[in-house]
């Protein structure tokens, strides 16, 4: 498959966004070859079925040896499909959604500056798909908690950790009231701990984390905050907050044999058209996934064009307290990697 990737443009903001984010990653001489497809809320509304993800998506991306997402919008209504991302986690046991929060300089929050990894498990939990409407009065959802599933994310939480040379993973969950479902997720992250022993293992109950994340957030810097699906999905996106837009917050989906890359954002379809929302996110998970695709040295280029053009703070967009236009600040950033490059 080599660098062959899979690109859907996603829905809403998503196709300006991976623009800007391929013509950043051009200026930096990438190698990979970009297969677009189609996925998302407007494909579903003009073809229907039962997926978000058409037939001739899936087989793209099985030849493809990673997949590069844009944000897609996913319908709520009952009975409509599972989201675009939740679909791709699934079908290709990407268990570990990984999400880092680190403050760039010149844009700390008052709350202070702040460095650490969520990780969150992908496959499961309340994302599992399995809901029954019993009556006309009465839904109920199952929450799947497996030993399996717990003990690879939480091996990847303590190797990531290992990886940055950091000494802490938190597991936050709310075993005194979740007794089986979080029980049973503990039980597997004590066990693999167990085999870690230079990383301290620390455990707190979400409403309290939650609580010390908006108060005292320096406790977790150089920490590996992992959680459950629903869990983490909220806690990641309270997090972004510190850093003053999750319109800079880039993430990543990984398996044993697959990868997806994507924004941490949902798809403003507000903004369409707008050339307004930041490209941050999604240039920087364009980024992650030259690494994971073995070109380090662009990847690398990436990140410090980026992380540049936000200290200088002179063209950045809305969210970041600037004017500037998404194609212009991706402008900037791919202006500066091609100079880092030469």
């Amino acid at each position: 498959m080599g660098k062959r990737v899979a690109l859907i443009l996603g829905d809403g903001t998503g196709p300006e966004l991976v623009e800007a984010m391929l013509m950043v990653l051009r200026a930096a001489g990438t190698g990979a070859e970009f297969v677009r497809c189609d996925a998302g809320l407007d494909w579903w509304e003009k073809h229907g079925g039962p997926s978000l993800v058409p037939d001739e998506t899936w087989k793209i991306l099985d030849s493809c040896s990673a997949c590069f997402k844009g944000p897609t919008t996913t319908p709520w209504t009952p009975g409509s499909p599972r989201s675009v991302a939740v679909s791709i986690r699934q079908k290709y046991n990407l268990y570990a959604n990984v999400r880092p929060i680190k403050s760039y300089k010149g844009h700390v929050s008052v709350l202070g500056e702040v460095d650490f990894v969520c990780v969150r498990e992908a496959t499961e939990g309340m994302y599992s798909g399995l809901e029954h409407r019993l009556s006309n009065d009465v839904a109920i959802g199952i929450r799947k908690i497996t030993r399996e599933a717990s003990r690879r994310v939480t091996e990847y939480a303590f190797k990531e950790a290992e990886r940055r040379t950091w000494s802490t993973v938190y597991a936050i969950s709310k075993a005194n009231i979740l007794k089986e479902t979080d029980g049973l997720f503990l039980e597997a992250v004590r066990n693999v701990a167990s085999k870690h022993p230079s990383i301290k293992l620390e455990e707190a109950f979400i409403d309290n984390f939650s609580q010390q994340l908006v108060k005292n957030p320096q406790l977790f810097n150089q920490c590996v905050i992992l959680s459950t699906n629903l869990f983490m999905d909220i806690l990641s996106e309270e997090a972004s907050g510190l850093v003053g837009s999750i319109g800079t917050v880039c993430s990543a989906n990984i398996g044993d044999k697959y990868a997806m890359f994507e924004p941490a954002h949902g798809s403003s379809p507000k903004y369409k058209g707008l050339d307004k929302v930041d490209p941050v996110a999604t240039i920087l998970s364009g980024a992650w996934l030259l690494s994971y695709i073995g070109e380090e040295a662009q990847a690398k280029a990436i990140f410090d064009a980026t992380s540049s053009v936000i200290e200088e703070n002179k063209v950045v967009t809305y969210d970041l307290g600037g004017s500037a236009k998404t194609s212009e600040m991706a402008t900037a950033i791919a202006s500066k990697v091609s100079k880092a490059l030469k």
